[in-house]
């Protein structure tokens, strides 16, 4: 089961999770600084990303595992506070524009790409500060610290994810307050901070396209997260109609303005109006396009990139009471199959990544696309010898051969999730998606394969399965 000649084989990490350092060299605070410093068990253990894997001060060994593994891509975030303590360019820290030139040149160095991602999650604290993803400031924030980094990496990056995330960002962080600033606005937050997301990635990449492109002959996208949704009765016309309803807020609320016609989906309008309508607000709660934006907005996008890691079945629910809320606006509920083996939130559903592939193939008009993300936690402690986990990821490529194969999709870059245990958001260290093992009690923090880095390098050096479908 050979992959396409050229398929690039990669594992990804983001700043705030595996960096630590979290001060030094004049970097300035993030909002997940803040946020887990404050304490309160809105973290696993009040756990923190103080330390991380200390992939700042050991880079080395990072690239041991990268070399080790034979990828031929590798995706990083930069950490906007480092670069610009304060998120402007009015102070500029050399010590990060080192870290990172030393990163790009070292993969470089050894044949491996470098994906980039300008924004994972890691906001300035000084910007949230003058109101974050809520405040239209944001965009020309963003837009000007994008401009920063192609002009500064971008002679030598040729692959860049603006923002990780948009639509998890938005909800997590804005509408249910899980994220930082840890401020709930439900029905209301998600909206505002998707607005300004989806304006902020357009901006940057025609940033890139008019300022950079010639010279630099990359490719600029955003990453969005999905899951594969199934109608939970598939002989009820509304839980099919709800299923399709749910593919619209969740993925298709931020590809459809990029990749089609710089607008949100029409059933995505209707519900948000009228349900805002009945609850006597005196316009739909989602802030509108003006037909400006709109031309701005489409078709800012070189790739479609995607993370994949779980399926969920969907029921229609009347939101009889008009409760606040996106499910609420959806008319959703969503669950798992009971059968669906699992661990915390992901549960196990490779043929579930064969399908969305499939929708964006149909939806978004053939697209490049890259899986820039895709795995499979361990509870802590973790067994070195992860086999049932590295048989999730083998029948997920056997799933990724088979759209290739059978589907015709354009799908060209895969990145496991992640090179090494890490700091995993509100789940801290209990939850381990690395291929390396770290251990979070030793100053050292070695790193030890697991048995899937072992099975992954062989994926990697024969382009493929050995075994058959």
């Amino acid at each position: 089961m050979a992959f396409p000649v050229g398929f690039g084989w990669a594992a990804a990490t983001a700043a705030y999770q595996v960096e630590g350092g979290w001060d030094a060299d004049g970097k300035g605070p993030c909002v997940w600084d803040t946020f887990t410093h404050q304490g309160g068990e809105r973290v696993f253990k009040n756990q923190t990303g103080d330390v991380a894997c200390g992939s700042y001060t050991l880079w080395e060994e990072d690239l041991k595992c990268i070399k080790q593994l034979g990828l031929t891509h590798y995706r990083f975030s930069l950490s906007w506070s480092r670069l610009l303590p304060d998120g402007t360019t009015g102070f500029i820290n050399q010590k990060g524009i080192d870290y990172y030139n030393k990163i790009i040149d070292d993969l470089l160095k050894n044949g491996v790409t470098p994906i980039v991602t300008l924004y994972h999650f890691d906001l300035p604290q000084a910007l949230e500060d003058r109101g974050g993803w809520l405040s239209e400031s944001i965009i020309e924030s963003f837009d000007k610290y994008a401009q920063f980094c192609f002009s500064t990496f971008g002679d030598r990056v040729k692959q860049w994810i603006t923002i990780n995330e948009a639509n998890v960002l938005s909800v997590m962080a804005y509408e249910l307050g899980m994220f930082p600033p840890g401020i709930p606005h439900f029905g209301t937050g998600g909206y505002q901070a998707a607005h300004n997301l989806i304006k902020a990635h357009a901006r940057s990449w025609h940033s890139y396209d008019s300022l950079f492109r010639k010279q630099q002959k990359g490719m600029v996208s955003l990453s969005l997260f999905a899951v594969w949704l199934e109608p939970a009765d598939p002989n009820s016309v509304s839980d099919q109609e709800a299923a399709k309803r749910a593919i619209k807020f969740h993925l298709d609320f931020f590809a459809k303005p990029i990749f089609i016609d710089g607008d949100y989906p029409e059933v995505v309008k209707s519900q948000i109006a009228s349900m805002s309508q009945k609850q006597g607000y005196p316009s739909s709660r989602l802030p509108e396009f003006a037909e400006e934006e709109k031309k701005m907005i489409k078709g800012t996008a070189d790739f479609f990139a995607v993370q994949y890691y779980t399926t969920r079945l969907i029921k229609y629910q009347e939101n009889k009471k008009g409760e606040l809320g996106i499910l609420q606006d959806a008319e959703i509920e969503f669950f798992p199959d009971p059968s669906w083996k699992n661990v915390d939130w992901i549960y196990v559903v490779p043929w579930g990544v064969r399908k969305l592939l499939k929708y964006i193939k149909d939806t978004y008009n053939n697209p490049v696309i890259y899986i820039t993300e895709n795995g499979f936690p361990q509870s802590d402690p973790a067994p070195l010898d992860d086999t049932q986990r590295w048989e999730h990821f083998r029948q997920t490529f056997q799933e990724l051969f088979k759209a290739i194969q059978l589907d015709k999709v354009n799908l060209q870059v895969y990145c496991a999730w992640s090179l090494l245990d890490n700091f995993e958001w509100n789940q801290g260290y209990s939850s381990r998606f690395g291929l390396f093992h770290v251990d979070f009690e030793d100053p050292a923090r070695p790193r030890v394969p697991y048995t899937s880095a072992k099975e992954y390098a062989k994926i990697i050096r024969n382009n493929g399965l050995e075994a058959h479908l």
